[in-house]
């Protein structure tokens, strides 16, 4: 590759720069932006051979571990939930803001460049690769079919974010060459939510049966059940987590339950042959009612619970991972636990958000309406003892939890804590998706469509989940008493309720009280859910939520300005300062 072919990284690749050993480093060049048109430059001579597919591919990745976009899957997903509230010793204004619910469109943390960068990246993926396959004969047709499906799936993803946060957003397919470009080219209509939803499964559906299955392994010390590229690459199986949750957003319950049985059965098979292959790998998972394999808390002959965090959190990619962010260098922090929870690198910065202390009253009695005092995930969640405020939120903060539980309501359990080699510490490991995740789509599918077969086995995918949570053995008189949820609504309750616990702190809950609004027809609950951690103008947010509109967030000051004639302010965030946008 030409000098000249390496600095188109302004345009193509926006901010953020790969991470990664094969990805290749960009950076503009003023001269070279004035010698050629861009068009030319773009295919003549940058898309030449494989590499320089490969090398966009990996941006794609690294977009996604840019530190913009990754804080947005928390601020989205979490800081209006009633997971989190405003740590006293934080100094963020617009963190604070959007926490008690007074989101402006002057908010930098509504804007959404980096999803867009992300998309841009992959549009030109989708539009390029297919004239490099005509040029380079060693890149054949099996890689030109398996890099288009990791960029569309890529870039579904980001769509699916958007859609989900903004909810009517520009739908762009092909590839903006110029910064000239991108301001033309989303100068478009917004896509409604029901069509863009639905063009995503659409695009996914055509593009699903050419993604991996499997990658080779990084090293010979990998097999298929610990290779990292098989959880932080696309896989089949990320199709199937990805068009199972877009369908349960669409009400398409029968697609959604079906895809994430696909799920299920592809990770039980893979237990399976692991286990015929390398036991050693898997004595520490349990095939739940011959369909689940899932981590056990405690190992095998021990009575001290934390594995299942250890390898889901601390080690990573683990067996029941679908898709991760992970960066192969390890060479950063987190920019999501070291600005939301803690930082290793800087021990003086102080996190933004705390745990709201509505979920840990009563901790460790049958009074706590979250956790029953043998679950171990409250131990893995919050520090032991509760401090009386100030909670820090322990999840993805340390890498390994040593548990020995309490036998009886009222006893504290015994906890010791560690951050091993394996730990959040310079590891941007970050869940997507993870095979309870898509379990408790399938049970939440299941409920919508009702009959007692289906009843039952939602029953039976939370109960799972459940006991291994509690290092609980079928017929335990801890279990989950099924007589409980005999009807539909007590089991909806209780699917909500297990993935509340489960998913906590995982960016997932604001996006989950938003889909249960709309199927609910109204706001009430999530106004129920999140009004009590409110500390001050409660009357006002509960009248604010009420609105369908308020559920969704504002368009940035500077999307609009972009795009005036398509873009109109989100009714619920017009003020008389607004108004005329």
């Amino acid at each position: 590759m030409n000098n000249i072919s390496k600095n188109i990284g302004k345009w193509l690749l926006g901010a953020a720069l790969p991470v990664g050993a094969s990805a290749v480093a960009f950076s503009a060049c003023d001269d070279f932006l004035d010698q050629k048109p861009m068009g030319e430059i773009v295919f003549e001579n940058y898309w030449e051979d494989k590499s320089d597919v490969e090398s966009v591919v990996n941006s794609c990745y690294s977009g996604m571990l840019d530190e913009n976009f990754m804080k947005r899957l928390f601020i989205w997903g979490e800081l209006r939930s009633d997971n989190v509230v405003y740590a006293k010793s934080a100094n963020d204004i617009n963190i604070q803001q959007i926490i008690e619910e007074n989101i402006l469109e002057t908010n930098p943390n509504v804007t959404w460049t980096a999803f867009y960068q992300v998309i841009n990246r992959c549009n030109t993926v989708i539009e390029f690769a297919p004239k490099v396959a005509e040029r380079d004969p060693n890149y054949g047709e099996s890689d030109l079919r398996t890099n288009i499906a990791e960029a569309v799936w890529i870039r579904s993803l980001c769509y699916f974010y958007l859609a989900r946060t903004f909810r009517d957003v520009p739908y762009v397919t092909k590839p903006s060459l110029t910064d000239d470009d991108i301001d033309k080219d989303y100068r478009i209509p917004l896509t409604d939510f029901q069509t863009l939803l639905r063009q995503l499964v659409t695009d996914l559906e055509a593009v699903q049966g050419d993604a991996m299955r499997f990658y080779p392994p990084m090293s010979s010390r990998y097999t298929r059940a610990d290779n990292p590229y098989n959880t932080s690459r696309v896989t089949v199986c990320s199709f199937y987590a990805l068009l199972a949750d877009i369908n349960l957003w669409l009400g398409e319950y029968q697609a959604c339950a079906d895809y994430a049985q696909k799920v299920i059965d592809f990770k039980a098979n893979l237990y399976r042959e692991t286990k015929e292959e390398y036991p050693s790998l898997v004595t520490d998972v349990k095939l739940h009612n011959d369909k689940y394999p899932l981590y056990n808390e405690s190992e095998v002959g021990s009575n001290i619970c934390g594995n299942a965090y250890y390898m889901n959190f601390g080690v990573g990619n683990s067996l029941e991972s679908v898709f991760e962010l992970y960066d192969h260098n390890q060479s950063k922090e987190n920019p999501i636990t070291a600005t939301f929870i803690y930082s290793w690198q800087d021990a003086n910065k102080r996190a933004l958000c705390n745990v709201n202390p509505d979920l840990v009253t009563s901790a460790f009695t049958d009074a706590n309406k979250y956790f029953k005092y043998t679950d171990c995930r409250f131990c893995e969640y919050f520090p032991v003892p509760v401090p009386e405020s100030g909670i820090e939120i322990y999840k993805f903060q340390y890498g390994m939890f040593r548990i020995t539980p309490a036998t009886q309501s009222g006893t504290e359990p015994k906890v010791t804590l560690s951050s091993t080699e394996y730990s959040t510490k310079g590891n941007l490991n970050w869940p997507i998706y993870r095979l309870p995740d898509i379990m408790l789509l399938r049970a939440e599918a299941l409920v919508e469509l009702g009959g007692e077969d289906n009843l039952n086995e939602a029953f039976e995918i939370v109960s799972a989940i459940y006991n291994r949570a509690n290092d609980l053995t079928e017929g335990n008189t801890n279990c989950l008493k099924a007589d409980k949820y005999s009807d539909q609504a007590s089991m909806r309750q209780l699917v909500r309720d297990e993935r509340h616990r489960e998913l906590m702190f995982e960016g997932k809950r604001w996006y989950d009280l938003v889909r249960y609004a709309l199927h609910d027809g109204n706001n009430q609950d999530l106004i129920n859910t999140v009004l009590p951690k409110q500390q001050k103008n409660a009357n006002r947010i509960r009248v604010q939520l009420q609105s369908q509109n308020a559920l969704f967030w504002p368009y940035a000051e500077r999307e609009i300005d972009m795009n005036p004639d398509n873009i109109k302010q989100n009714p619920a965030y017009v003020t008389t300062e607004t108004s005329k946008k």
